[in-house]
Protein backbone atom coordinates (compact mmCIF):
# COMPACT_ATOMS: atom_id res chain seq x y z
CA UNK A 1 0.00 0.00 0.00
CA UNK A 2 2.82 2.30 0.82
CA UNK A 3 4.40 1.63 -2.58
CA UNK A 4 1.07 2.25 -4.35
CA UNK A 5 0.54 5.48 -2.42
CA UNK A 6 4.06 6.59 -3.28
CA UNK A 7 3.54 5.94 -7.00
CA UNK A 8 0.12 7.65 -6.96
CA UNK A 9 1.47 10.72 -5.18
CA UNK A 10 4.45 10.87 -7.52
CA UNK A 11 2.17 10.76 -10.56
CA UNK A 12 -0.06 13.48 -9.15
CA UNK A 13 2.95 15.62 -8.37
CA UNK A 14 4.32 15.13 -11.89
CA UNK A 15 0.95 15.98 -13.42
CA UNK A 16 0.66 19.01 -11.17
CA UNK A 17 4.09 20.24 -12.23
CA UNK A 18 3.16 19.70 -15.85
CA UNK A 19 -0.09 21.62 -15.46
CA UNK A 20 1.62 24.42 -13.59
CA UNK A 21 4.23 24.61 -16.31
CA UNK A 22 1.53 24.78 -18.93
CA UNK A 23 -0.21 27.63 -17.12
CA UNK A 24 3.00 29.61 -16.79
CA UNK A 25 3.86 28.98 -20.43
CA UNK A 26 0.37 30.05 -21.47
CA UNK A 27 0.71 33.23 -19.45
CA UNK A 28 4.08 34.03 -21.02
CA UNK A 29 2.80 33.42 -24.52
CA UNK A 30 -0.18 35.67 -23.92
CA UNK A 31 2.04 38.38 -22.51
CA UNK A 32 4.42 38.09 -25.44
CA UNK A 33 1.60 38.41 -27.95
CA UNK A 34 0.07 41.43 -26.23
CA UNK A 35 2.77 43.72 -27.51
CA UNK A 36 0.69 46.87 -27.52
CA UNK A 37 -1.01 48.47 -24.52
CA UNK A 38 -3.31 51.42 -23.97
CA UNK A 39 -1.25 54.51 -23.06
CA UNK A 40 -2.31 56.60 -20.10
CA UNK A 41 -3.67 60.05 -20.83
CA UNK A 42 -1.28 62.87 -19.92
CA UNK A 43 -4.18 64.62 -18.14
CA UNK A 44 -7.45 63.82 -16.35
CA UNK A 45 -10.60 62.95 -18.31
CA UNK A 46 -12.20 66.26 -17.37
CA UNK A 47 -9.10 68.37 -18.02
CA UNK A 48 -10.15 69.42 -21.54
CA UNK A 49 -13.53 70.81 -20.51
CA UNK A 50 -15.44 72.80 -21.58
CA UNK A 51 -14.16 72.13 -25.11
CA UNK A 52 -14.18 68.31 -24.85
CA UNK A 53 -16.34 66.85 -22.11
CA UNK A 54 -15.28 64.27 -19.53
CA UNK A 55 -17.67 61.54 -20.69
CA UNK A 56 -16.51 61.79 -24.29
CA UNK A 57 -12.86 61.58 -23.24
CA UNK A 58 -13.45 58.62 -20.95
CA UNK A 59 -15.41 56.65 -23.55
CA UNK A 60 -13.05 57.65 -26.34
CA UNK A 61 -10.00 56.49 -24.39
CA UNK A 62 -11.20 53.45 -22.42
CA UNK A 63 -13.63 52.04 -25.01
CA UNK A 64 -12.67 53.13 -28.53
CA UNK A 65 -8.90 53.32 -28.15
CA UNK A 66 -8.78 50.23 -25.95
CA UNK A 67 -10.74 48.30 -28.59
CA UNK A 68 -8.15 49.21 -31.24
CA UNK A 69 -5.36 47.94 -28.97
CA UNK A 70 -7.20 44.70 -28.15
CA UNK A 71 -8.15 43.99 -31.75
CA UNK A 72 -4.65 44.76 -32.98
CA UNK A 73 -3.09 42.32 -30.54
CA UNK A 74 -5.54 39.62 -31.61
CA UNK A 75 -4.90 40.28 -35.30
CA UNK A 76 -1.13 39.94 -34.83
CA UNK A 77 -1.29 36.49 -33.25
CA UNK A 78 0.59 34.03 -35.43
CA UNK A 79 1.96 36.71 -37.74
CA UNK A 80 5.65 36.90 -38.53
CA UNK A 81 6.99 39.94 -36.72
CA UNK A 82 8.38 42.22 -39.43
CA UNK A 83 7.94 45.41 -37.38
CA UNK A 84 9.78 46.83 -34.37
CA UNK A 85 7.33 49.51 -33.23
CA UNK A 86 3.78 50.73 -33.74
CA UNK A 87 5.05 53.37 -36.16
CA UNK A 88 6.98 50.75 -38.10
CA UNK A 89 3.89 48.55 -38.22
CA UNK A 90 1.89 51.43 -39.72
CA UNK A 91 4.60 52.00 -42.32
CA UNK A 92 4.33 48.37 -43.41
CA UNK A 93 0.55 48.02 -43.65
CA UNK A 94 0.73 47.57 -47.41
CA UNK A 95 3.10 44.61 -47.25
CA UNK A 96 1.02 43.01 -44.49
CA UNK A 97 -2.09 43.26 -46.72
CA UNK A 98 -4.46 42.85 -43.79
CA UNK A 99 -7.31 45.33 -43.29
CA UNK A 100 -7.85 44.35 -39.64
CA UNK A 101 -4.22 45.15 -38.82
CA UNK A 102 -4.35 48.29 -40.94
CA UNK A 103 -7.47 49.65 -39.22
CA UNK A 104 -6.45 48.81 -35.67
CA UNK A 105 -2.77 49.75 -35.95
CA UNK A 106 -3.93 53.06 -37.40
CA UNK A 107 -6.50 53.49 -34.67
CA UNK A 108 -3.90 52.86 -31.98
CA UNK A 109 -1.29 55.15 -33.54
CA UNK A 110 -3.70 57.98 -34.38
CA UNK A 111 -5.26 58.13 -30.93
CA UNK A 112 -1.91 57.87 -29.13
CA UNK A 113 -0.76 60.85 -31.19
CA UNK A 114 -4.04 62.73 -30.68
CA UNK A 115 -3.88 62.60 -26.87
CA UNK A 116 -0.35 64.04 -26.89
CA UNK A 117 -1.20 66.91 -29.23
CA UNK A 118 -3.77 68.33 -26.81
CA UNK A 119 -3.36 69.90 -23.40
CA UNK A 120 -5.60 71.47 -20.78
CA UNK A 121 -6.44 75.15 -20.95
CA UNK A 122 -4.60 77.48 -20.89
CA UNK A 123 -2.92 76.01 -23.95
CA UNK A 124 0.42 77.16 -25.28
CA UNK A 125 0.93 79.40 -28.31
CA UNK A 126 3.09 78.74 -31.38
CA UNK A 127 6.71 79.70 -30.73
CA UNK A 128 8.73 81.74 -33.18
CA UNK A 129 10.11 78.80 -35.17
CA UNK A 130 6.70 77.15 -35.41
CA UNK A 131 5.02 80.35 -36.51
CA UNK A 132 7.73 80.98 -39.10
CA UNK A 133 7.26 77.49 -40.58
CA UNK A 134 3.49 77.99 -40.69
CA UNK A 135 3.82 81.45 -42.24
CA UNK A 136 6.16 80.11 -44.91
CA UNK A 137 3.66 77.45 -45.94
CA UNK A 138 0.31 79.20 -45.47
CA UNK A 139 0.91 82.92 -45.02
CA UNK A 140 -0.15 83.07 -41.38
CA UNK A 141 -1.35 80.93 -38.47
CA UNK A 142 -4.88 82.16 -39.11
CA UNK A 143 -4.74 81.07 -42.75
CA UNK A 144 -3.35 77.69 -41.75
CA UNK A 145 -6.23 77.20 -39.32
CA UNK A 146 -8.75 78.12 -42.01
CA UNK A 147 -7.23 75.61 -44.45
CA UNK A 148 -7.08 72.92 -41.76
CA UNK A 149 -10.70 73.55 -40.73
CA UNK A 150 -11.85 73.29 -44.33
CA UNK A 151 -10.10 69.94 -44.78
CA UNK A 152 -11.59 68.68 -41.50
CA UNK A 153 -15.07 69.74 -42.56
CA UNK A 154 -14.74 68.20 -46.03
CA UNK A 155 -13.71 64.76 -44.75
CA UNK A 156 -16.82 62.78 -45.62
CA UNK A 157 -17.81 60.31 -42.93
CA UNK A 158 -15.12 59.20 -40.50
CA UNK A 159 -11.46 60.13 -40.62
CA UNK A 160 -8.73 62.54 -39.60
CA UNK A 161 -7.35 65.94 -40.56
CA UNK A 162 -3.56 66.35 -40.48
CA UNK A 163 -0.83 68.94 -40.55
CA UNK A 164 2.35 67.17 -41.70
CA UNK A 165 5.90 67.99 -42.70
CA UNK A 166 6.79 66.58 -46.10
CA UNK A 167 10.18 65.23 -47.25
CA UNK A 168 11.29 68.73 -48.23
CA UNK A 169 10.51 70.03 -44.73
CA UNK A 170 7.45 72.00 -45.85
CA UNK A 171 4.16 71.89 -43.99
CA UNK A 172 1.14 70.39 -45.77
CA UNK A 173 -2.51 69.86 -44.81
CA UNK A 174 -4.56 66.83 -45.77
CA UNK A 175 -6.93 64.18 -44.50
CA UNK A 176 -7.19 60.41 -44.32
CA UNK A 177 -10.25 58.15 -44.16
CA UNK A 178 -11.16 55.89 -41.26
CA UNK A 179 -7.99 55.14 -39.22
CA UNK A 180 -5.45 55.63 -41.99
CA UNK A 181 -2.62 58.07 -41.37
CA UNK A 182 0.11 59.86 -43.34
CA UNK A 183 2.91 57.46 -42.35
CA UNK A 184 1.18 54.43 -43.87
CA UNK A 185 2.75 53.17 -47.07
CA UNK A 186 -0.74 52.82 -48.58
CA UNK A 187 -1.74 56.45 -47.86
CA UNK A 188 -1.76 58.84 -50.87
CA UNK A 189 -1.25 61.70 -48.40
CA UNK A 190 2.13 61.29 -46.70
CA UNK A 191 4.33 63.16 -44.27
CA UNK A 192 5.51 63.38 -40.68
CA UNK A 193 2.47 64.14 -38.48
CA UNK A 194 2.70 67.44 -36.64
CA UNK A 195 -0.95 68.01 -35.76
CA UNK A 196 -4.03 65.80 -35.97
CA UNK A 197 -7.76 66.12 -35.39
CA UNK A 198 -10.12 63.18 -34.99
CA UNK A 199 -13.33 63.90 -36.91
CA UNK A 200 -15.04 60.58 -36.20
CA UNK A 201 -18.43 61.32 -34.65
CA UNK A 202 -17.53 59.48 -31.46
CA UNK A 203 -14.92 62.20 -30.81
CA UNK A 204 -17.52 64.93 -30.45
CA UNK A 205 -21.13 63.72 -30.76
CA UNK A 206 -22.06 63.63 -27.07
CA UNK A 207 -21.36 67.35 -26.73
CA UNK A 208 -21.70 68.76 -30.24
CA UNK A 209 -24.09 66.28 -31.93
CA UNK A 210 -23.92 67.02 -35.68
CA UNK A 211 -22.15 70.38 -35.21
CA UNK A 212 -18.72 69.30 -36.43
CA UNK A 213 -17.67 72.88 -37.22
CA UNK A 214 -18.31 73.95 -33.63
CA UNK A 215 -16.17 71.05 -32.40
CA UNK A 216 -13.34 71.91 -34.80
CA UNK A 217 -13.36 75.59 -33.78
CA UNK A 218 -13.36 74.68 -30.08
CA UNK A 219 -10.52 72.18 -30.48
CA UNK A 220 -7.99 74.91 -31.34
CA UNK A 221 -8.20 76.02 -27.71
CA UNK A 222 -6.55 72.73 -26.72
CA UNK A 223 -3.65 72.45 -29.17
CA UNK A 224 -0.35 71.72 -27.46
CA UNK A 225 1.90 74.01 -29.48
CA UNK A 226 4.92 73.02 -27.40
CA UNK A 227 4.48 69.46 -28.68
CA UNK A 228 4.07 70.77 -32.23
CA UNK A 229 7.36 72.65 -31.86
CA UNK A 230 9.11 69.46 -30.72
CA UNK A 231 7.79 67.55 -33.73
CA UNK A 232 9.01 70.25 -36.12
CA UNK A 233 12.61 69.92 -34.95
Amino acid sequence: MKRRSFIKNSLLTTIGIGMAGTEVLGSNVTAALEEFTLPKLPYAYDALEPFVDKMTMEIHHTKHHQAYVNNLNKALVGKEKIWNSLEDLCRKTGSLNNDVIRNNAGGHYNHSFFWEIMQPVPASRPDGNTENAINAAFGSVSQMKDAFNEIAMKRFGSGWAWLVMDEQGKLQIGSTPNQDNPIMDISPFKGKPVLALDVWEHAYYLKYQNRRKEYIDAWWNLVNWNKVAQLLR
